[in-house]
């Protein structure tokens, strides 16, 4: 994300200009931009024309509008945003107040204004605009037959290709058909790799399968890329690593990226802060249940007292409708880091961020024990 302008006043109010230049930019941006706010972009509009004759045309027209956002759509898979909204602004093309939905597209500038620019608004454009921040990591999870490919970046966990196929079962008189079935998979999850990994960005991918999978089809794919001169696969044989997972299903990431020699060769990405972050949470729960806590109300408790020591705290309660709700959040957020504590933003399209999630998406570790919150959880229940 490239940063045009910026305009905010002491008030927090005011507006900014970015450039979305890459796919995972919509995602920050659908992070950024809440209900309410103002949107300025160029977008198509068919506009009808009437000649002399009386007969009408319509033709398609580029303009720049400015809506008020009602309605915030934001496709996964694609890394698409679509703001629905009424038009604010005069324009030759558009009414003042009817609807129009922008499309924000990829290096194409918009302007976001809002009432209050927030301290985890405020750091999201920071992250998004930092190019030290997306240190990317690729990872392919494999069983026999099954195999997903995942780029793992610094917000987001993207499944970028499933491979399912059907191997005939290793049993006597059908040795060659499993071999086939095999070989027909290996190589499809190798095109899958060249066709869906960027190798001047990647830094490390990750091959991980129960049993002996992942070094059958290591070693596949290396002796297919001598055989072919291969320059991409040879050039980067360094930059793979072969982990143990239970599955070929994507919820094995979790597993894999908590390995202790996956971490480290990861360590300078937010991705493996947060993973890190969550798991020492569990941890935490499991042998000092009394310094760690999850949910709104036993959170905030703990921080009326000064105790947190790392907060974890999901960016979709960051989305709500519920602007109270939001503010709550984000001045829990402020309170921690104002009184010494480190406050992790989890992204909800990241593994980490889903299993967050599972725990209301707001947890704690405390600096000093609180036993009673965990009384008060017992009365709860």
């Amino acid at each position: 994300m490239k940063l045009i302008h910026k305009d905010i006043d002491k008030g927090g109010e005011g507006s900014v200009t970015l450039i979305p230049e890459e796919p995972e930019d919509m995602w920050h941006a659908y992070n950024l931009i809440s209900e309410g706010d103002s949107v300025k972009s160029s977008t198509i509009r068919k506009v009808q024309t009437e000649s002399s004759t009386g007969s009408s045309t319509s033709t398609r027209v580029r303009t720049t509008l400015t809506i008020t956002v009602e309605n915030i759509d934001f496709d996964t898979q694609a890394c698409m945003l679509r703001l629905k909204g009424r038009n604010i602004e005069e324009n030759q093309y558009v009414k003042m107040g009817a609807y129009h939905t922008l499309d924000l597209e990829l290096n194409r500038k918009f302007s976001l204004w809002k009432h209050e620019w927030d301290s985890v608004s405020l750091e999201r454009i920071e992250l998004a605009c930092d190019p030290s921040k997306s240190a990317d990591v690729a990872a392919v999870v494999m069983q026999e037959g099954l195999a997903h490919v995942c780029l793992i970046t610094s917000s987001m966990t993207l499944i970028r290709a499933k491979i399912d196929v059907n191997i005939p079962r290793k049993r006597k008189g059908f040795v060659q058909q499993h071999e086939k079935g095999l070989i027909k998979f290996y190589d499809q999850v190798m095109q899958a790799i060249l066709r869906h990994v960027d190798f001047e960005i990647v830094k490390c991918i990750l091959i991980a399968s129960p049993g002996f999978v992942r070094d059958q089809f290591f070693e596949y794919m290396f002796q297919m890329a001598v055989k072919t001169d291969n320059k991409v696969l040879l050039e980067n044989k360094s930059k793979f690593m072969l982990v143990h997972s239970s599955s070929g299903f994507k919820h094995s990431l979790k597993e894999v990226l908590q390995d202790p020699s996956v971490m480290s060769k990861i360590s300078d990405t937010k991705a493996a802060g947060e993973v890190k972050a969550l798991e020492s949470f569990y941890t935490t729960l499991q042998c000092e249940p009394a310094k760690a806590f999850y949910g709104k109300k036993h959170v905030e408790r703990a921080n009326e007292a000064q105790a947190i020591e790392t907060l974890l705290i999901s960016d979709k309660l960051f989305r709500c409708d519920d602007v109270k709700l939001r503010k709550d959040y984000v001045n829990l957020v402020d309170s921690v880091r104002e009184s010494g504590g480190d406050a992790k933003i989890f992204s909800s399209m990241h593994i980490s961020g889903e299993q967050l999630e599972q725990l209301t998406g707001v947890a704690a570790i405390l600096r000093f024990p609180m036993p009673e919150l965990e009384d008060s959880e017992d009365e709860e229940n």
